[in-house]
């Protein structure tokens, strides 16, 4: 990883010790809140654009996007697969398996994608009616909903040549490629939404095809960078492609492919309980009439920017805690723990003041309708407050999982969705009447209770008992018999 520094002798309790570690963590966390930030600069544009095609077109789009965003998630933990696989054949020396890694992570990464995409080919107004659309939304949201899960397809191969890039510990060429297509996303939907240089206006079918061309560009990309980038195995360097003879062994790669599902299922059942309640909850949220649905979708977009400190120090966290533990040093990578999640609370605790002051500035700032705007005001206050509980238990999932506890996180997010989230909401709307701000309410005491489960198992749970370099074991890779001296 960038800023390596090999380990230093120092008394774990010093000053100079914990700024060390403050040093390391934040030299980590950063560029990969610098990379999410990129992403999600693209969706705050749509929410812009999109933002000045009316009302129904706004709940049309997030309809449309809270089901695509199920089929990434989906995605996104085999790419947590690929990196596992990948970076563990690279550091066994075994240039063919980490090949035959991506290779299997495609093949499982495709297929899920696939499935989306069917099902919105042969379904999507079944899907969308059971999100209670109306069925005026639903005939504006189809053709954008079949265009954006399209671009799952693409995505799909993109992000796992990513997966493979950044094992390799190569975080330059997934941030220029994230650039790219941010550029060119904006350009098109600006050409296609609104018809700018004589072409025709789409509305929100245009905004769909901008999504779709923005994620060919990015999968030609990664193809050549990691083409590129490849050429360094025959010179001892790891690999981050797949040759097509990979592809005839279809045994051995079948075999590898089960080890990237076994791998991604804790964190697939995490993001599908996640993804399933938010789609239940917005489900609860048409009760309120199609404004609070375009408050929501407007809302999530505008402050997923707040949250990503805490997912760049939990993904910071988790590798330094694994090297810690990897090394045998417990009262490390505890150590690690409680510095990542000091730095997180205060970063997401400055942004949640920010937000909680600004909410009405940038309620009319995205978007023309006063009725959303008054709906988005009251959901970016409940949003703001539970930005410090939100740093917290991202930053202990990395912990935990950067110590192999993946199902704590899966326990933490099915207790705050479907214990708390949901149930609170619906018995707000449902028996007692009570207005949209407590609904929104609902995602406090969510948040809130995942920190307490994160915290803990953190706190009490043996989590950093099990040390050694055993986390290879189960991937056909042998460990190394002297643990790691260095911090990658």
């Amino acid at each position: 990883m960038i800023g390596a520094v090999p380990m230093r002798e120092e008394p774990p309790s010093s000053a100079r010790a914990t700024r060390r570690i403050d040093h390391e963590i934040w030299a980590m966390a950063w560029p990969a809140m610098l990379s999410l930030m990129v992403v999600n600069l693209v969706d705050v544009i749509d929410v812009a654009l999109v933002g000045r095609l009316g009302r129904q077109t706004v709940a049309a789009w997030g309809y449309a996007t809270q089901c695509v965003n199920l089929i990434e998630t989906l995605i996104q933990s085999v790419g947590i697969a690929c990196v596992a696989l990948v970076a563990r054949a690279i550091g066994g020396r075994d240039p063919r398996r980490a090949r035959q890694a991506v290779a299997a992570s495609m093949m499982v990464s495709l297929s899920v994608a696939a499935a989306g995409l069917l099902l919105t080919l042969l379904v999507p107004r079944v899907i969308l009616a059971w999100l209670d659309a109306t069925p005026d939304v639903i005939a504006i949201a189809v053709p954008y909903f079949r265009l954006d899960a399209g671009s799952m397809v693409l995505y799909a191969a993109a992000f796992m040549f990513e997966s493979a890039l950044r094992a390799r510990k190569n975080t330059r060429g997934p941030m220029a490629i994230a650039i790219a297509v941010m550029s060119v996303k904006t350009i098109l939907s600006l050409v296609l939404i609104f018809g700018a240089f004589g072409f025709p206006r789409l509305g929100l079918a245009g905004a769909g095809l901008a999504t779709l061309a923005a994620h060919g560009v990015g999968l030609t990309l990664y193809v050549a960078i990691s083409r590129r980038v490849a050429g360094s195995e025959a010179a001892g360097g790891p690999a981050v492609t797949f040759r097509v003879s990979d592809l005839r062994r279809l045994r051995e790669v079948r075999e590898v492919a089960a080890d990237v599902a076994r791998v991604s299922l804790p964190s697939m059942g995490e993001r599908l309980i996640m993804s399933l309640a938010l789609l239940t909850y917005f489900k609860l949220l048409s009760d309120y009439g199609t404004a609070a649905v375009a408050a929501y979708a407007i809302g999530v977009r505008l402050l997923s920017m707040s949250w990503v400190p805490g997912l760049g120090f939990g993904a910071a966290a988790s590798t330094f805690v694994g090297q810690a533990l990897g090394a045998g040093d417990s009262q490390r990578a505890r150590r690690v723990g409680l510095r990542a999640l000091r730095q997180a609370s205060f970063v997401m605790g400055a942004l949640g003041v920010a937000f909680l002051f600004l909410r009405h500035p940038l309620a009319d700032a995205f978007t023309r309708d006063d009725r959303i705007a008054e709906s988005l005001a009251p959901f970016m206050m409940m949003l703001a407050i539970a930005q410090p509980f939100m740093g917290a238990h991202f930053t202990l999932a990395g912990v935990l999982r950067g110590a192999g506890d993946t199902v704590t996180p899966l326990v933490g997010a099915a207790v705050g969705n479907w214990g708390f989230r949901v149930p609170l909401a619906w018995i707000f709307a449902h028996f007692f009447g009570a207005s949209l701000t407590w609904v929104w309410a609902a995602l406090i005491a969510d948040h809130f209770a995942r920190m307490l489960i994160n915290g803990g198992v953190f706190l009490f749970g043996r989590w950093d008992k099990k040390t050694g370099p055993g986390l290879g074991k189960g991937f056909g890779i042998r460990p190394s018999a002297k643990p790691p001296d260095r911090l990658a």
